[in-house]
């Protein structure tokens, strides 16, 4: 997605254990301790300005990342992008992660995000059960810690019909910068992100020229 967005960003995915590549790692079910791996590992690239960007349960971990980056090095992203997910100040109203197997297959099938032939497939679920169960885990047990709102600004984007973050639960996220905050509303349910990708990147992309220009700046002031 962010290759496309605007020349000379870098984007750094990062990859959890238990997918893909990682996929014989146990996953993590914990924030606090996820958290502290990817703090450790991204720390080498914060050298440069940097943004964070999340959707879903990953904006859960960008947010508690931005935290984290500021207590460990006093460094804050230039701003923070949140995508289909309500406010971390706002608990989970229906948690699924403990919900007997039949059950969970059906609020899988529910997100629309777990392809059907996966679902279907016995062989399959049984290799990707404990890594959904995990995400679930992660998301549903997340407990939120009064801090001081971040410095930096924050842009929230919300789908028209996401049942998993209304545009009430997505504005909340003003309380949590003490800087600007925006949000954009965008056709689609909790993936609009893939469903609606091309009005995604649209809109991303003149945060991501703000982004350059300012990162410009502050190289330009640092060779003088």
């Amino acid at each position: 997605m962010g290759a496309r967005a605007a020349a000379g960003v870098g984007v750094y995915p990062i990859q959890l254990p238990g997918r893909e590549n990682r996929l014989m790692e146990s996953a993590i079910r914990e924030m606090d301790t996820l958290v502290a791996a990817i703090s450790q590992a991204i720390q080498p690239y914060l050298d440069r300005p940097f943004l964070f960007f999340g959707h879903s349960l990953g904006t859960k971990i960008a947010f508690e990342l931005a935290r984290s980056v500021r207590r460990n090095w006093q460094l804050a992203p230039s701003r923070l992008i949140v995508s289909g997910a309500r406010a971390p100040h706002i608990p989970e109203p229906n948690p699924l992660y403990h919900l007997p197997q039949e059950l969970f297959v059906e609020e899988l099938r529910r997100f629309a995000g777990t392809p059907e032939a996966i679902l279907r497939s016995k062989e399959l679920m049984e290799l990707f059960m404990p890594l959904l169960r995990a995400d679930f885990t992660l998301d549903d047990t997340y407990l939120f810690k009064e801090e001081p709102p971040l410095e930096c600004p924050i842009s929230a984007f919300c789908g028209t019909h996401d049942r998993e973050a209304s545009e009430e639960e997505m504005a909340a996220w003003a309380q949590h910068t003490a800087g600007d905050f925006t949000m954009s509303i965008i056709e689609g349910e909790h993936f609009f992100l893939t469903t609606n990708r091309e009005e995604l990147l649209r809109q991303l992309s003149p945060i991501l020229a703000g982004h350059l220009k300012m990162a410009g700046n502050e190289a330009a002031s640092e060779r003088r």
